[in-house]
Order: structure tokens, then sequence, then C-alpha cells
């Protein structure tokens, strides 16, 4: 019997994690020694990138083969539009949160992650349009469950540090069970493929993970577009 295709899509990207494990952004985040303004930079690239991710989600609840895949992606698409950036407004003071609501200029890996999601969802099939949108799920819960040690120790010492809460919410039940669910319908959309469309999947599976490393390492750099 062949591997789940989630097992086999983490497997193939254990590199990739890697190197976000190792990642300063990331080890800051999570000992909250993190600059203040590389946090902010994150938050508002985050806010951009949660309309795009909301869109595709959307896009798959539409191509889901059942009713009860497609309330999944639908419910996601609806958490990633309202409940997380909510979550922005509660992890910075009033100030600084008005600074993430301000209009904002995608970063080029910002724009290139959500357009790659939104075009494999509209063009893609569901099935891959769903393994593409599954490392966005996954990874930000295992790196979150690595950061939840130190961000116990910061959020003891500090229970409105925002940095160990952004790490508690990700860390979570309900978010990690949202995980759970996703590769559920990812694995059962796989199984209903042949191998040409499931390597398509794996491919898509594969460059997302890229983008998430890309998206934490930009983070830090400040990433900004050329002067014209």
């Amino acid at each position: 019997m062949s591997a789940a295709f989630s097992d086999e899509a983490w497997t193939l990207t254990a590199g990739l994690r890697a190197q976000i494990d190792e990642l300063d952004f990331l080890r800051e985040l999570g000992d909250g020694t993190l600059d203040m303004d590389d946090f902010l930079f994150y938050l508002r690239q985050d806010s951009f990138y949660l309309t795009g991710y909301a869109k595709a989600l959307a896009f798959v609840a539409t191509h889901a083969p059942d009713p009860q895949s497609a309330a999944f992606w639908a419910g996601a698409a609806a958490e990633a539009s309202t409940g997380e950036t909510e979550l922005h407004e509660t992890l910075l003071p009033h100030g600084r949160a008005e600074e993430v609501r301000e209009p904002l200029q995608a970063s080029p890996t910002s724009l290139g992650y959500t357009s790659y999601l939104v075009a494999t969802a509209a063009t893609e099939s569901y099935a891959v349009a769903a393994a593409a949108l599954l490392p966005c799920f996954w990874v930000y819960a295992d790196v979150s469950a690595r950061l939840a040690v130190h961000a116990h120790d910061v959020l003891a010492a500090d229970p409105q540090h925002p940095f160990a809460q952004w790490v508690a919410n990700y860390d979570g039940e309900d978010f990690q069970h949202a995980v759970a669910e996703a590769r559920r319908w990812t694995d059962a959309a796989a199984e209903q493929v042949g191998a040409d469309e499931r390597q398509r999947m794996l491919d898509a599976f594969l460059i997302a993970t890229r983008y998430e490393l890309l998206f934490w390492r930009t983070a830090k750099l400040r990433e900004r577009w050329p002067e014209h």
C-alpha cells in the first residue's frame, strides 16, 4: 500500500522545512527578541497574503467533490478573511495595529505566493489546488509547535506579549484540528487521481513550501520592490 499523499509530500519537503526552522526570524519570534518593526512588516505582508489565500480557499470550496469537503474549505476561507485578521488586531498596541491596516504594497514574495495560489485554485484540478494550499496550514502548525516551548516562557513573563500570542494561536487546538482536516481532505483527493495528477499535487505542495520559506525569510529582510 502506497504512503498517504501528505506523508509523501512532507518527506519530499524535509530539506526546505529544515531551512525554515533555522531562520533567525522564527527563532527570535519564539524567544521574544524579534525587532518589532520586523514583526510589523511580517503582519502587514500577512494581511495581504490572507486576502489572496482566502480567495484560493473559496475557489477550492466551489470545486470540492462533496458537501463535507466544500464546507471545510469554505470555513477555512472565512477564517482567513476574518479570524486571522482579527488576530492581528489583538497582537499590537492600538497605534501599531493601525499601521497594519494601512494600505500596503505587497512584497514581491507576497504577490508571487498569492498569485500562484489563486491561479492554481482557479485553473488546476481540485486535488492539485488542495495540495498547493496545504503547506500554509501544516508548516505554520509545525513551526508553532516547536516555538511553543519558548513562547510558553515568554507568556509566563508577559501574558500580552504579541510574539508569544501569535505562536500560541497557531499551536492551539483549533488550528491543529484544521491542519488535520486539511490533510485528510487532500489525502482523500489524492486517492482519486492517477499517477500524473498525483505528481502535479506533489509539485504544487513543493512550490508552496518554497514560498513558505521565502515568505518568512523576506520578513526580516523587509523585502521591497526595486525603485522605478
